[in-house]
């Protein structure tokens, strides 16, 4: 550490690498904390603290980063606030000077929430959250496999303290047949009801029943629910073949995820932006994520409102708990009730609505997830939904059949698409397509796609004019690998991508570790779109990444190898490189490839590697199930509004351009948006967005390789006080 302070003191030396700066360099695969975390009894005292800031002085440090659960970021806030008294005890104590104590006056904290339970109000995610998840959606779908030769229903006990996230993102993501968590308690005899549920699934010749418990479940008498006690009670009033399965630390373990990755850089960017710009009088505070942003929070309003959950649950106010804990989590428990408790017949309205859900473009992890959520919100609607095989094409053709909710049963961990999907656009075959509305009496579209999706109901649009039958309401969901599309910051699919990309290169690398200075060129998909190569470059700690919105040239690529070149003399021994497909047309991997080889002769080797259709394939991502049931559900329920307002004269008539919508998250919210109003945002040449989020991280990327670069961006930029009022007024609360 004293070599790693004198290399800063002196301005930086590119004779002697900073030995920290190498060690870390390395760290971004690996799970856990290197630098460890510990409960400190002694920090609860004043005497601790007294200790700590008498440490912190002796070392000249005046800013903290501190990165925990609302106990730690509580003791730093404390600590904080004592700083001045803490100061003055030690000059008293003659263990610093005055000269020391006005030199270090002001003690500076800015908060990252890291736990897996994602318990911390005003974020929509903890760090660790979604590594979480994987471990936990890896072990249902390894136990669902099982159901091929067994009948057997299995409890499994997630983590999460007293916070059912986990459980219940858990069960969105697999479609559990019963989960428990504490903040919802089920209702006096849940026991029978439940009980009730998986007889019946049994008796539908379900093979597999999931039951989820979150291990702080409770009743409504605040009783402790548990895993023994499900099982015993599932056993002794049916007598199915029962297994516990307790994860217990397996969840904090394992590889960090590609969200976590990119999530954690995000958050250190905007935490150290936030140092920077502290003042004497600035209040401490939080890095949080709302939707798809990263923005400052008031430390200790956040942290009021946590404890204000567990005082919720102790008072058995649990509808306030849920609210307290936010849109995005009160979402997730609707969406699930509404997606796994069907209603008898009797119950459900009846619309006379028909709505068809068809898959566009090329396949993407999530896509069943959507299709799944929306049939099913569409039938509890009361609306008939069909099923368009092979998208377009099919669609002309006549693939369409009405689908019922059993038909979408375990779908939400099927990768690919299982309705088939096709890049064909209807243009050519409208008039077919118009047949094939008026014959199965279409009264809306849900189109779940990529870019060919989005030009897809830009042509049913501009035919409008011509064919009554497709003045209908239309909703288009984003779902595609390469993130392209105009209207949203993320696809479903995007994050099922990158984790493939992030686990390869890890392995890639890897591979290397016998092998001294070896660089490994890597070639991703995305089109024009350079978001898989930035991002996934991101989070797999690559040198460089090529992209098409970036141009480079022969200057560049020298540049780069001679930036390789000095890192392997200095003691990096890998290099990693990313190159979007269609990044340059000269520029091709092979080019790179034979450039870095001849170039690095004698200092290091090379290897490529295209990762190909892997991108698309495997079992979605939790992060991409969730999204693509909640936002299948959300464009369910605008199309049953919209269904409501143009019916007319017994029929439904929709021409306006709202009637036409993309839906998508932008920045903080989930917005409808509709498709004419993006054509100024779109470049139809490269299908691609003129404007991209994501390319404001890529300086991130280069700094992080050890670039002479600067990153002067923040998300927010600014302390914010809006979010917190109450969680249901906060729109930056309702988005994923």
């Amino acid at each position: 550490m004293g070599e790693c302070v004198q290399h800063a003191a002196n301005g930086g030396c590119d004779e002697k690498p900073c030995l920290w700066w190498l060690r870390f360099g390395m760290l971004v695969f690996q799970g856990g904390t290197v630098i460890g975390s510990a409960r400190c009894k002694d920090f609860r005292t004043r005497e601790g603290r007294l200790k700590a800031a008498h440490n912190l002085v002796q070392r000249g440090i005046t800013n903290l980063c501190v990165i925990g659960g609302d106990g730690s970021l509580t003791g730093a806030n404390l600590f904080r606030e004592e700083w001045s008294g803490l100061l003055a005890e030690l000059v008293q104590q003659g263990l610093i000077d005055e000269e020391a104590s006005q030199k270090y006056s002001a003690l500076h904290i800015v908060g990252m929430v890291g736990s897996i339970d994602n318990d911390f109000c005003g974020t929509d995610m903890t760090i660790g959250t979604d590594s979480a998840l994987h471990r936990i959606i890896e072990v249902v779908d390894a136990i669902m496999t099982t159901a091929q030769s067994h009948q057997r229903t299995f409890v499994l006990e997630v983590m999460g303290r007293h916070c059912g996230y986990l459980a219940l993102v858990s069960a969105l993501a697999c479609g559990a047949d019963w989960v428990l968590i504490p903040e919802m308690p089920p209702e006096d005899g849940w026991e029978e009801k439940m009980c009730q549920k998986l007889s019946a699934k049994r008796a539908g010749m379900k093979r597999l029943n999931i039951i989820i418990v979150a291990e702080g479940a409770i009743d409504r008498n605040n009783k402790a629910i548990t895993s023994e006690h499900v099982k015993n009670l599932v056993v002794q009033r049916l007598g199915f073949d029962t297994r516990v399965t307790i994860l217990g630390h397996v969840q904090r373990g394992g590889t960090p995820s590609a969200f976590d990755r990119i999530l954690a850089s995000r958050m250190g960017v905007e935490a150290v932006l936030a140092l920077l710009e502290t003042t004497a009088n600035t209040a401490a505070c939080v890095v949080s994520l709302c939707g798809n942003q990263s923005v400052r929070l008031p430390l200790m309003e956040c942290v009021q409102m946590t404890q204000e959950v567990q005082k919720a649950m102790d008072g058995k106010r649990f509808e306030e708990a849920v609210r307290l804990r936010g849109r995005s989590f009160e979402n997730n428990l609707k969406t699930y009730k509404l997606l796994a408790h069907r209603k008898p017949e009797s119950e459900l309205p009846h619309s006379n609505f028909n709505v068809a859900v068809l898959n566009v473009g090329a396949p993407a992890a999530g896509m069943n997830a959507a299709v799944r959520s929306a049939v099913r919100v569409g039938i509890s609607e009361g609306h008939k939904m069909f099923a368009v095989s092979d998208g377009f094409e099919g669609f002309y053709k006549g693939q369409i059949k009405e689908i019922k909710w059993a038909d979408v049963g375990g779908w939400t961990g099927q990768g690919g698409s299982l309705l088939g999907t096709k890049r064909t656009l209807p243009a050519k075959h409208i008039d077919k397509i118009a047949e094939q509305m008026r014959k199965y009496n279409i009264n809306a579209l849900l189109v779940i796609g990529g870019f060919e999706a989005f030009l897809g109901i830009m042509e049913l649009l501009a035919a409008r004019g011509t064919y009554e039958e497709l003045c209908v309401p239309m909703v288009m969901v984003p779902a595609t690998v390469s993130n392209n599309v105009p209207g949203s910051d993320l696809s479903i699919g995007a994050d099922t991508a990158l984790n493939a990309i992030t686990v390869t290169c890890d392995r890639i690398k890897q591979s290397a570790s016998g092998t001294k200075r070896r660089v490994f060129i890597i070639e991703t998909m995305g089109g024009y779109c350079g978001y898989l190569a930035s991002v996934g470059g991101l989070a797999a700690g690559a040198d460089a990444a090529y992209i098409f919105e970036e141009p480079f040239d022969i200057r560049d690529l020298q540049s780069n190898v001679e930036h390789l070149t000095e890192k392997m003399k200095t003691g990096i021994q890998r290099g990693l490189v990313l190159r979007n497909e269609n990044s340059n047309e000269n520029y091709t991997t092979d080019f790179i490839y034979q450039l870095y080889s001849e170039e690095g002769r004698g200092v290091f080797d090379c290897r490529k590697n295209v990762l190909g259709h892997m991108q698309q394939g495997g079992a979605p991502s939790p992060f991409d199930r969730n999204f693509g049931t909640k936002i299948a559900a959300k464009a369910m329920q605008w199309i049953t509004k919209k269904l409501n307002e143009s019916y007319r004269k017994g029929r439904v008539f929709a021409n306006t351009e709202d009637s036409a919508c993309l839906l998508g998250m932008r920045r903080r919210a989930m917005v409808f948006q509709p498709v004419v109003q993006l054509k100024d945002e779109t470049d139809f040449v490269h299908r691609i967005p003129k404007e991209q989020w994501w390319l404001k991280l890529r300086p991130l990327m280069k700094i992080l390789a050890k670039y002479k670069t600067s990153y002067d961006i923040s998300d927010s930029g600014q302390l914010e006080h809006v979010v917190l009022r109450r969680p249901k007024e906060s729109e930056a609360m309702a988005a994923i």
